[in-house]
C-alpha cells in the first residue's frame, strides 16, 4: 500500500517523498505493508504517520499496481491512495530523509514503480485520465 500525499497548506500543493533507509535505496512515495487484521485504509494512515509524522486524510483509492516485477525483493501488490495533509512533515520510521516535490522537481528515477505511479497520478490530477487496467 502506498500514498501520494499532497500538502494542501503549501503553494502548488507539493507531494511528499521519502528517502528510503533500507534497500532498495532512493526516493519513494510513502507506504508499507498491511499488518494482519488491519484494513488497507488503516495501514495507509498508520504508514503516513510513521514515515512522515503527518495525519493524513484519505481522499480516494487511486489505482492498484501488481506487476510481478515492481519490487525486486518479492511479488507485491500496491493499492495506492491519494491523501492530503497540512503541517510540517518529518522523516521517521524507515525513512532516512524526506522532501517536498512539485511535478517538475521529482527525481528522475524512483524506487520500485513509483515513477510510473506518479506519472499516472499527474495525468489524473491535471487531465482527469485514470490509469488503464
Amino acid at each position: 500500500m502506498d500514498l501520494i500525499i499532497e500538502l494542501r497548506d503549501r503553494p502548488d500543493r507539493p507531494i511528499v517523498l521519502i528517502e528510503r533507509r533500507n534497500e532498495p535505496f532512493g526516493w519513494a512515495i510513502p507506504g508499507g505493508f498491511v499488518d494482519y487484521g488491519e484494513s488497507v485504509e488503516a495501514a495507509a494512515v498508520r504508514e503516513a504517520k510513521e514515515e512522515t509524522a503527518l495525519d493524513v486524510t484519505l481522499i480516494e483509492q487511486f489505482h492498484v499496481y501488481s506487476d510481478p516485477q515492481r519490487d525486486a525483493r518479492k511479488h507485491t501488490i500496491s493499492i495506492v491512495f491519494l491523501a492530503t495533509a497540512i503541517g510540517e512533515p518529518t522523516a521517521g520510521d524507515d525513512a532516512k530523509g524526506l522532501a517536498l516535490f512539485r511535478p517538475w522537481e521529482v527525481p528522475p528515477s524512483l524506487c520500485f514503480d513509483h515513477d510510473l505511479i506518479l506519472r499516472d497520478y499527474w495525468q489524473y490530477r491535471h487531465y482527469g485520465h485514470r490509469p488503464r487496467l
